[in-house]
């Protein structure tokens, strides 16, 4: 391939593929603003109606910067971070079984939004060693269709792909889904072995610092169905 040709292709991959990934990115971006709206009227909405009770259990919003935002829901934290990249699906996902990716693999090309559920006692006493889990990414595309995968997922997660954009009560029905799952999930108590020898720097750190490794064990399918799955 000689320079003229070079030139050629890279002008084509600028004005093809680039325009595509400029036009995801602004879809995902524009949802990730309106999510972030969504639940600050969320968490007005239920501190409202919850009016007098124990305020430890009213919900706390916050942004954290440009791509991330958190509410807090009694003893959990749920972040939602927004990825500045766009991704394209591995060969082995499922997504390209889908008669909209086989129609044209463009619509692949995918903006994410990842929801994470913490401790919020983590953040609280810095507990740097706590464990946060993925527990749903949010996939939003060039035509601003989506869909979520869960940490259980497959199955129905796709059924609507390409059939349905983002809209706002989609973006509603995922915060109060995620919100659910999350409280529905309660902290296991680890198992004795794994924790019946303790180092005495362990200590004087849990001591200072109020660190020792925490962590819900959080798993759920969620789809179009809202069916729950423990891991």
């Amino acid at each position: 391939m000689d320079i003229s040709e070079k030139k050629v292709q890279i002008i084509h991959t600028l004005q093809e593929k680039s325009v595509l990934k400029q036009k995801t990115y602004d879809n995902t971006h524009k949802a990730f603003i309106r999510l972030k709206k969504i639940l600050a009227a969320i968490t007005r909405e239920i501190n409202s109606e919850i009016g007098d009770t124990d305020k430890r259990v009213r919900l706390v919003y916050k942004e954290n910067g440009k791509f991330d935002v958190s509410i807090k829901i009694a003893g959990d934290i749920l972040v939602f971070s927004m990825h500045s990249n766009v991704f394209e699906f591995d060969r082995n996902h499922p997504i390209w079984k889908t008669e909209y990716i086989k129609k044209d693999k463009n619509n692949s090309f995918s903006g994410i939004i990842n929801i994470y559920n913490f401790l919020s006692d983590s953040f609280k006493y810095t507990r740097l060693d706590d464990l946060g889990y993925l527990i749903a990414r949010v996939f939003i595309n060039r035509e601003n269709q989506y869909f979520v995968e869960g940490k259980r997922q497959m199955g129905m997660l796709f059924s609507n792909y390409g059939n349905e954009e983002l809209s706002r009560d989609a973006i509603k029905k995922i915060c109060f889904t995620a919100m659910q799952y999350s409280l529905e999930f309660d902290l296991l108590v680890p198992p004795y072995d794994k924790v019946k020898i303790a180092t005495v720097g362990q200590l004087e750190a849990k001591i200072q610092h109020s660190k020792m490794v925490t962590g819900k064990r959080v798993g759920f399918q969620f789809n179009s169905d809202d069916v729950l799955s423990e891991e």
